[in-house]
This record gives C-alpha cells, sequence and structure tokens, in this order.
C-alpha cells in the first residue's frame, strides 16, 4: 500500500538540529492510531517521541500521554511543540524502562529505530540514535517486545512501526511468547533512505537485502494484552 498523510497534528512541527522529523514511518502510525478506540483519559506511553508528533496525536484526542526520549534535544522539541499546540504532554528524558517503572498504560507507541548497522551496540549520541539498532535492526524492538506485558494494562494495546528488514515475524514471536495477541496491521512500501543507500554493500552481504534493492517494507505490529 502507499504511504498515506498520517493523521498528524496540523501545521509545521518544530525540530531541533539532530531531532528525527515525521518521515514514511511515522505516518503509517499516525494512520494506525487514528483507527484505533482511544478513549478520553487513557493513559498512553510513546517510546522515543522526537518531535513529539504521535504524542500530539494521541492527547488531541483527550489522551494523557507521557512521552520519552533519550535525546534532551527530541524532550526539548516535544515540550515546546506541545506549548505551542497548548496540549498537555508529560515528556521524560531517558530510558522507557527506567522512566516508567512501576506504571502501566491502556497504548504504547512505538517508532524506535531499526535500521541494520555493521556497529554492535547502540550510538551513545547524535541524530543516528533514531535509527541504528545493532547487525539485525532489532536492539531496541526486542526491549519494547520483553517490556510490553508489564507496560500495559489488561486489554491494552501496543502499536509499532519497523522494517520488514528487521523481522516482523521474530517480533509477533517474541510478542506471543510474552503473551501478547499480536499481528501484522498493515504494510507500506517506500524507497530507500540515504541512511540505508550508503549501506548497500554490507546489507546485501548479511543477506538482508537483494542485488539492485531499493525499497523496503514498513510494517505495522499491533499487539495487545489478554
Amino acid at each position: 500500500m502507499a504511504v498515506t498523510q498520517g493523521i498528524l497534528p496540523v501545521g509545521p512541527l518544530l525540530a531541533l538540529p539532530g531531532v528525527y522529523r515525521p518521515q514514511a514511518d511515522t505516518h503509517l502510525l499516525a494512520d494506525a492510531l487514528a483507527r484505533e478506540d482511544l478513549r478520553p483519559a487513557a493513559e498512553v506511553l510513546e517510546i522515543g517521541t522526537g518531535t513529539g508528533a504521535l504524542a500530539l496525536s494521541a492527547a488531541s484526542r483527550g489522551a494523557r500521554v507521557t512521552a520519552v526520549d533519550v535525546s534532551w534535544r527530541a524532550v526539548a522539541t516535544a515540550r515546546l511543540n506541545a506549548l505551542h499546540r497548548r496540549l498537555p504532554l508529560r515528556v521524560l528524558h531517558g530510558d522507557f524502562t527506567a522512566r516508567t517503572s512501576g506504571r502501566t498504560f491502556d497504548m504504547i507507541l512505538a517508532n524506535p529505530p531499526y535500521v541494520p548497522s555493521p556497529n554492535k551496540g547502540l550510538p551513545s549520541r547524535g541524530p543516528a540514535r533514531a535509527w541504528e539498532a545493532g547487525p539485525d535492526g532489532r536492539l531496541v524492538i526486542d526491549r519494547i517486545c520483553a517490556s510490553a506485558p508489564s507496560l500495559l494494562r489488561p486489554g491494552g494495546t501496543l502499536l509499532m512501526v519497523h522494517s520488514a528488514m528487521s523481522g516482523a515475524e521474530r517480533t509477533l514471536h517474541r510478542l506471543e511468547k510474552a503473551g501478547l495477541a499480536g499481528q501484522a496491521l498493515a504494510t507500506a512500501v517506500v524507497p530507500w533512505g540515504p541512511v540505508l543507500r550508503s549501506r548497500r554493500a554490507w546489507l546485501q552481504k548479511q543477506g538482508l537485502a537483494e542485488a539492485g534493492q531499493n525499497q523496503e517494507e514498513l510494517v505495522i505490529i499491533r499487539a495487545r494484552a489478554l
């Protein structure tokens, strides 16, 4: 399917240098969020908020949203965008598991780093923190799969987007093992961006891309706590 312009806040969003701006994956996740029955005052967590676009979409529907990001610039950006739109948004800096300890939510939104990288670990600084995710692109995805059961209330929903290159079936398997009922809700094919193009040879060597490939499939994973 083609990626439509998801239901994001009207008007341009501020983004400080180095903060991930809404792109095709953001819009695909926004479309999925728009289809969810999000009741007023629902407790929502967004992991890796960036500009706060998705968190603000949920807040505009009356949800009580907590957004977390490891980047101070992203935290500042999301706070400024919330202030500009006069929407209540709690934005926290740091690791999502540490900043949400003891809390549970009705919904989790996640657009985590998922681009496979020759580096074994996650970057500690810089804009690459928004996309670099280890050799198989799953360093953050797997942490979300493991943490979601303790963060979701009974009947709560996880909506996560990532590249099919990172293994949608692996994500569903991990969520099922963790006790959640998951499905691949939607997909979209988009052109490779500059990061993937720059590591074409490495991706082919790892068996993650075919010769001449210049598109990737994005996948929305929806999982529900039983």
